[in-house]
């Protein structure tokens, strides 16, 4: 099986998590400044969602794509920020005071360690917070995800894509349906997850590709931050099977 190995903070490949060169940049900002505004409804203020848009140079979400279709961005618009701030208070590295954001004392500890923040975000956000509630449209929670990582650890090595993981896990699509929702709910609770954290990467090429069609690999993190025992990682056909017979969608 997958046992998860804690990473040092001087850990290379903790550059191409972008969770956590977010978090880095969100806790230098409060040391350096102290606050960080809300809005009534506790998100960060527009001003400070534009820093972070700027800064965080997301994949896929980068600055200039996101104010192709908006004018100004609240955090809602920005959806790894609105995860991002929801896990740091979880994790009580920032706190609430009124109208107001600040560093905890756990926070302050945790600036400049990119390390100690993996270990702490990665295994919360991963298998914590409930991404289906993400989704717009209601969608049953995948929780397996012991299958999840062994499978993509023999699948992603060399590239896989959300399609062929669709017919893995739960089988080929019934061709009557006019639409499959199901490589959509992998990529919303499993695939974007693991690209947040920095252990998949998204590879796809071409522009709007359909769920089914993207495609992704392990990264150099993913060697980093688990330890595999063949013995008991082998995903087999047959734990397919039941998984699909036990968890249809």
């Amino acid at each position: 099986m997958l046992q998860t190995i804690p990473l040092a903070n001087d850990e290379p490949a903790l550059a191409g998590a972008p969770m956590i060169c977010a978090a880095q940049k969100v806790l230098a900002f409060l040391a350096q400044h102290e606050t960080i505004g809300l809005t009534k409804g506790k998100a960060f203020q527009r001003s400070f969602v534009h820093w972070a848009a700027a800064e965080f140079a997301w994949p896929g979400l980068e600055e200039d794509k996101l104010f192709l279709v908006n004018k100004v961005l609240n955090e809602y618009d920005f959806p790894p920020l609105e995860a991002l701030h929801f896990v740091l208070l979880k994790l009580k590295l920032i706190r609430h005071e009124k109208l107001i954001c600040r560093l905890t004392k756990a926070g302050r500890v945790m600036v400049g360690a990119p390390g100690d923040l993996f270990n702490s975000i990665a295994p919360f956000y991963l298998f914590q917070v409930d991404h289906a509630a993400s989704s717009r449209l209601p969608e049953p929670p995948l929780e397996n995800w012991s299958l999840y990582l062994n499978l993509l650890h023999v699948e992603a090595a060399r590239g896989v894509t959300c399609g062929i993981l669709r017919e893995a896990l739960f089988g080929k699509p019934d061709p009557a349906d006019l639409y499959d929702r199901v490589p959509g709910i992998i990529w919303n609770q499993v695939l974007r997850p693991l690209c947040w954290v920095g252990l998949l990467e998204d590879v796809t090429t071409g522009e709007h590709p359909h769920f089914e069609d993207r495609r992704y690999v392990t990264t150099p993190l993913w060697a980093k931050a688990f330890e595999y025992t063949p013995a008991g990682a082998q995903v087999s056909v047959m734990a397919a099977h039941r998984f699909r017979r036990d968890h249809p969608v």
